[in-house]
């Protein structure tokens, strides 16, 4: 059987948001029995259908980075996680719907990746803004998931969602929520089913259909990256 090309997709997100859980359940539709830390770098592989059911069909390997860690590393971690960074094709920003922290420091692993050659001098500014000029070139794709939505009341759940649909909005990228200890939240045909396949379709394109966009370049450019800052926590 011939080899078939792949792709590599960065996992990135605060220790403890489930990573690891919902890189195996991606990988193998199973649930993660005794998820443990990751201690480096964890990968595994997701076959995947690019435009599945038209005549450009075709198979790829989707790797799956998991990079452990924490945003707040000294510089010394963070420059070993560099090696982890190169030649990225996409990039999945993990959170945890119950912890605001995790949603807030996505940002602050997006410019981990995206700008691990620059000094941090200058990615933050004074007022704990972002700076927009650090993503106004980029042109990476990206998914945003939150995970343990089962642990959110669902009385709760339309206000908790409410306040992180941010998110997406700002990485100009499309979101879903589940529940990584129930495999049904991806099941084949659901909305997050199509939203993920989307995803990698859009990664396989960049890496091997757009040459002069592949691998790691970012963030979309978007009116609203134009100039000034945007605030990185929306929460009242």
């Amino acid at each position: 059987m011939a080899s078939l090309d792949r792709v590599k997709v960065l996992v990135l997100g605060d220790s403890g948001v489930g990573k690891s859980s919902l890189v195996h359940l991606l990988c193998q539709n199973q649930v993660l029995g005794n998820p443990s830390w990751t201690v480096g770098c964890s990968v595994d592989v997701r076959v995947h259908d690019y435009k599945e059911g038209t005549p450009e069909e075709k198979t790829y390997y989707i790797e799956l980075w998991d990079v452990g860690g924490s945003v707040g590393s000294a510089s010394s971690v963070k420059s070993t996680r560099a090696v982890f960074y190169n030649s990225v094709n996409g990039i999945i920003l993990v959170h945890d719907l119950t912890n605001k922290k995790s949603s807030q420091n996505l940002y602050r692993w997006s410019l981990e990746a995206l700008n691990r050659d620059l000094a941090p001098t200058g990615v933050l500014v004074t007022n704990g803004d972002y700076d927009r000029e650090q993503f106004a070139d980029n042109q990476i794709p990206l998914l945003v998931i939150g995970t343990k939505l089962d642990q959110i009341h669902e009385t709760k759940r339309h206000e908790v969602l409410t306040r992180i649909a941010f998110l997406a909005e700002d990485f100009n990228a499309e979101e879903i929520n589940l529940d990584c200890t129930n495999p049904r939240y991806l099941a084949a045909g659901s909305s997050n089913a199509v939203k993920l396949s989307r995803f990698f379709d859009k990664v396989v394109e960049k890496r091997y259909f757009l040459r002069e966009s592949n691998q790691i370049a970012g963030f979309p450019d978007r009116k609203r990256f134009g100039g000034g800052t945007f605030k990185s926590l929306h929460y009242d």
